[in-house]
């Protein structure tokens, strides 16, 4: 996470150089706001693989004389078939006809949508590994 981190901090330089030069030259306020947003967001991301880094070590990745063997093993667990994201597609769809015709229509898709989540999410919350 290190490169990561170090990748980060030099796009978040960027944005903030360039954000400075853009102050200066145009100074329009939407321009500005979106590239301060930006250099945000990467000293953030930047933030995260840093702590990450310090906070997990190295990486076999990050070694250059690392092997791929020391990265193998499980990599998660992948659910089989399920059925919820078809009943969250119908709830979107039933959300987005709500929103055009009616309100009960609307209530009815989130009730759809908000259950199908659940379900999904907690679906396979009771597994044994």
């Amino acid at each position: 996470m290190k490169a990561e981190a170090y990748l980060f901090a030099g796009v978040a330089l960027f944005f903030l150089l360039t954000d400075a030069v853009y102050i200066w030259f145009a100074r329009e306020p939407a321009g500005i706001a979106a590239l301060t947003v930006s250099c945000f967001m990467a000293v953030v991301i930047s933030f995260f693989c840093a702590m990450n880094y310090r906070r997990k070590g190295e990486r076999p990745e990050d070694r250059q004389e690392s092997e791929i063997q020391e990265r193998s093993g499980p990599l998660d667990f992948f659910p089989p078939h399920s059925g919820y994201p078809i009943v969250v597609a119908l709830g979107a769809a039933l959300l987005a006809l709500g929103m055009v015709y009616a309100a009960w229509l609307l209530l009815i898709g989130v009730g759809v949508t908000v259950s199908a989540v659940f379900g999904m999410v907690f679906e396979f919350a009771r597994r044994d590994d």
